[in-house]
């Protein structure tokens, strides 16, 4: 694909420490492309990853995470995206395990990954571990993907409820993480009903975003300590850059444990009408063109016929005698649009009961968590606001990828 310097979304990123001291492991990156020059339909990637395993440079494998999903989707040709997503972070994880294996120092390094790609207005995305999606739309939030956790393999089995969530010994155990010795589960779920299966879910991929829809992938420094409501409130209430400051400033009153990181994209209203304006002129001028086409041939078919004198009716008259009426041409059939769920329709679950819950998998080796808690204390970076404004890759202000993004004026091929 091609880079390019403007977006089609809007969006806000900030990466903040957290208040504990602990070194800043979180890396994110945003970038705009266009598919090509014969194909201008823009994409967007965000990608955040959360580093693990604290001196052991968890910083170092999160931002090869960010370095390697976001070089893959750069050198691919735009097809099959959530496909091209799975295999970057699989990548990305044999990457950060043979560079732990290089260095004592690393050995145990870990990541998890959160990975959103829009291309028009479709989203794909993938993840491992508990970096998480939401989307927003219409006065509602609804996180789309699945937290790699065992607190959250208990819930699906019933044996937690959510009342037992806080304060839980496991709360930071990670099941998935990239730089594992085994290649990672990828998760392609995008949950839009509770009640969904897994291959439904999975069937989820390639949605399409309506305008105003806000996409928010975010590290467990933010969903640990702010609740998915106060999320909603803020960024209803507040342009999106105050509202991404508003979260972390929230996280850390709370204590902010963990390092906080934030990308939040808006699908612009104005633009999607902009592209459906066009795409309306553009079959109008294609009807009318044809229209002109066909008079033209229709005189040439008419005038060829009279000089073989057969007998037919010139254009436009009445026919009379014996003379049979011109058989008519069947009118046009319009082909229907992709369908795009109303906002009722994409947070309501179906009747009935949900699938059976999955067998919970045994705890980590003594139930210890992979997420130890560093102590090197680093300055937090300053807010990323990006309306526009330069996206910089932030951690522990490690400059890694740098792109400008402002509103796109449309959204050619939609």
């Amino acid at each position: 694909m091609k880079r390019v310097e403007k977006s089609h979304l809007t969006t806000a990123a900030q990466s903040h420490p957290g208040m504990s001291g602990k070194n800043n492991e979180d890396r994110f990156g945003v970038s705009a492309y266009q598919i090509g020059e014969k194909t201008p339909i823009p994409v967007l990637l965000a990608v955040l990853s959360d580093g693990i395993g604290g001196h052991r440079a968890g910083e170092v494998a999160a931002e090869i995470a960010v370095n390697l999903i976001s070089e893959r989707v750069a050198q691919s040709d735009g097809r099959h995206p959530a496909m091209l997503l799975q295999q970057a972070i699989i990548d990305a994880s044999a990457e950060i395990y043979e560079e732990a294996q290089s260095k004592p120092e690393q050995q145990g390094m870990g990541a998890t990954c959160v990975a959103a790609l829009v291309r028009g207005d479709q989203l794909f995305a993938a993840t491992v571990g508990d970096s998480r999606l939401y989307l927003l739309r219409a006065g509602q939030i609804r996180k789309l993907s699945t937290d790699h956790t065992w607190i959250q393999e208990a819930l699906d089995a019933g044996l937690l409820s959510p009342s037992d969530v806080e304060g839980h010994p496991n709360a930071h155990v990670i099941r998935r993480y990239l730089g594992s010795p085994n290649q990672p589960q990828v998760d392609l779920r995008l949950r839009f009903s509770n009640n969904e299966t897994s291959a439904q879910s999975e069937g989820n991929q390639g949605a399409h975003l309506l305008p105003d829809d806000i996409l928010l992938l975010c590290s467990d420094g933010l969903s640990d300590l702010v609740k998915d409501e106060e999320i909603l409130e803020a960024l209803e209430s507040n342009p999106l850059n105050d509202a991404v400051g508003k979260l972390v400033d929230l996280a850390n009153e709370r204590g902010g444990h963990d390092n906080i990181t934030i990308i939040a994209l808006r699908m612009p209203k104005a633009q999607v009408a902009a592209v459906k304006t066009k795409k309306v002129n553009r079959i109008v001028l294609g009807c009318a063109g044809g229209a002109l086409l066909a008079t033209i041939l229709a005189g040439i078919v008419w005038g060829a016929l009279w000089w073989s004198g057969k007998k037919i009716l010139p254009p436009g008259a009445t026919p009379t005698g014996n003379a049979s009426a011109l058989p008519g041409i069947p009118a046009l059939t319009p082909i229907p649009g992709s369908p795009v769920a109303s906002p009722s329709a994409l947070f309501s679950d179906p009747a009935g009961q949900p699938p059976a819950p999955p067998p919970l998998p045994a705890p980590l080796e003594g139930g210890k968590t992979l997420t130890p808690w560093p102590t090197n204390p680093f300055a937090s970076p300053p807010a990323l606001t990006i309306e526009p404004a330069i996206t910089v890759t932030a951690g522990d202000g490690a400059e890694i990828l740098k792109t400008l993004i402002v509103p796109l004026k449309t959204l050619p091929g939609l």
